[in-house]
């Protein structure tokens, strides 16, 4: 890897286009190289979850909304057209795009990587999946453009942070789509460049989409994305430029939305000829929740089960969770969010209230997608009561081992402190969730296949449910006919108050 630095220039200093970050990533995605065996592997263990999650999500009011959008689009005349996951209907592949990534990402259940910035790069998926069916590339292709997303999307996570200026993490998203879909059709590096600054020119958005009382557009923010980066591509394909230097401009993203003039980064990207493995960096989710949450639910459930009587209120003074800076302060009690001791408040809300996460897991013994966010569940008179004595603080060691690029001490959990009613103390911890690649079960083709099926029974047939894993199963070796193959059918109405469409 090398780091290259970027910084803001003004207007009157010459920044040359191959020195700008936005030339420097479309090279990486324009050089056509054939993933490691092990990479190959990961992208389709990320296909199989991305599915599974997306199937569980199949009757939930934001997906169904955005299957109805996409199903009342056409398939568009360049191409055979896109699935839509649950419809056995093709439509254009940025609406595909659209309905698939809100079905990806709606349960916040699907694979993330986490450092300077957070992010989902399962997101990339759905949408250079939706322009290689349209265009009938291999499942090679697919496969290619699908490891430059997961590279360059966390290549800039590691580097840039946007969440420090109350910037949406999607920012990161839309290059990288677009860069995933550039090396899919082995486009040149300048039409690249100028798709990657117009994706990051349409997809900045503030962070309040995950603030306060959270609304269903959490699930659709990396959607619009997606669909930006499709529009993005398709434009500069068309000879159409974009805002330059994007990035480094005088009026760009870094002076204007980050850390100013005098801001400096220093962002790594594979060298020529070198493989791209940060799909290996990443991780997928056991628990239907923020990704800070996934250890803290292991604990809690170990904790409950070991010592039953921590499920009663009574028992217990305080619980206060040491934690991670961005714990914290954004699902802990650091956010000053009411709502998140709120027993009313929205799905989208609860799974940024590790107070709440952390209380159910102890009492129930378990994490579930639908039962653990029930309105029954989450206003069960005692769970509110012990609910309301979780709280976190943050902990300097466990935010430096959170920022660590040391993937052997990087660490999403923290320390559990809690004060008994007879005045004892219980003290525990845990850095990883046991789903982590160094955690006490990590996930490999085995759970991501039984975390398919499990998701799917009762909402898919097994016939389906078996089709659905040949086929991905064989992605490096699908032709361009049986990559329409690559998603989940059914016939699943989308119901839903007519819009303009």
């Amino acid at each position: 890897m090398k780091l290259h630095p970027v910084r803001t220039y003004r207007s009157d200093e010459h920044l040359a286009r191959e020195d700008q970050l936005a030339w420097k990533i479309a090279e990486v995605a324009s050089e056509q190289l054939e993933p490691t065996a092990e990479v190959a592997d990961m992208v389709i263990n990320r296909v199989i979850d991305n599915a599974a999650v997306a199937v569980a999500s199949l009757t939930r009011a934001p997906v169904v909304s955005a299957r109805a959008q996409a199903e009342a689009h056409p398939v568009s005349r360049g191409g055979d057209g896109a699935t839509v996951v649950g419809s056995d209907l093709l439509t254009s592949p940025e609406w595909a795009a659209w309905a698939n990534g809100v079905a990806v990402r709606e349960l916040d259940y699907h694979d993330t990587f986490l450092s300077a910035e957070y992010s989902h790069p399962g997101d990339n998926i759905p949408a250079i999946t939706a322009v290689a069916q349209h265009l009938g590339r291999s499942g090679a292709e697919l496969l290619r453009g699908i490891v430059t997303g997961y590279e360059i999307q966390i290549d800039l996570v590691k580097a840039i942070s946007l969440h420090k200026h109350k910037i949406d993490h999607v920012a990161h998203l839309g290059p990288s789509a677009a860069a995933g879909i550039g090396t899919l059709l082995g486009l040149p590096t300048e039409t690249i460049f100028q798709s990657i600054g117009q994706a990051l020119h349409t997809t900045t958005a503030t962070r309040q989409s995950r603030k306060g009382e959270i609304s269903t557009w959490k699930a659709h923010a990396p959607a619009f994305a997606g669909k930006m980066a499709v529009e993005a591509v398709d434009r500069a394909m068309r000879g159409q430029t974009s805002p330059t230097p994007i990035y480094e401009g005088e009026d760009g993203v870094i002076a204007w939305l980050l850390d100013g003039p005098e801001g400096r980064y220093e962002v790594p990207l594979p060298e020529a000829g070198e493989p791209r493995l940060a799909i290996l960096d990443s991780y997928t989710k056991e628990h239907s929740a923020e990704y800070q949450a996934q250890a803290w639910i292991d604990l809690a459930r170990k904790l409950g089960t070991e010592h039953p009587e921590l499920r009663d209120p009574a028992n217990i003074v305080r619980a206060v969770l040491h934690t991670s800076h961005h714990t914290h302060y954004v699902i802990g009690s650091g956010a000053n969010d009411p709502q998140k001791y709120d027993p009313t408040a929205s799905r989208e809300t609860l799974d940024h209230s590790i107070p709440y996460i952390f209380t159910v897991a102890l009492q129930d013994g378990e994490w579930h997608h639908e039962r653990s966010y029930s309105p029954e569940r989450a206003a069960r008179p005692d769970t509110v009561a012990l609910w309301n004595k979780v709280t976190t603080v943050e902990d300097a060691e466990w935010t430096r081992r959170y920022h660590s690029l040391d993937i052997a001490e990087k660490a999403f959990g923290g320390r559990v402190e809690i004060e008994l009613a007879d005045g004892s103390r219980l003290v525990d911890e845990i850095a990883v969730a046991d789903a982590h690649p160094l955690g006490a079960r990590p996930f490999a083709r085995e759970q991501y296949v039984g975390k398919f099926r499990s998701l799917a029974a009762g909402v898919l047939a097994d016939a389906e449910i078996e089709r659905f894993l040949d086929v991905a199963q064989r992605l490096p070796e699908l032709t361009a006919a049986e990559l329409g193959g690559l998603t989940v059918r059914g016939s699943f109405p989308a119901v839903t108050p007519k819009g303009i469409f």
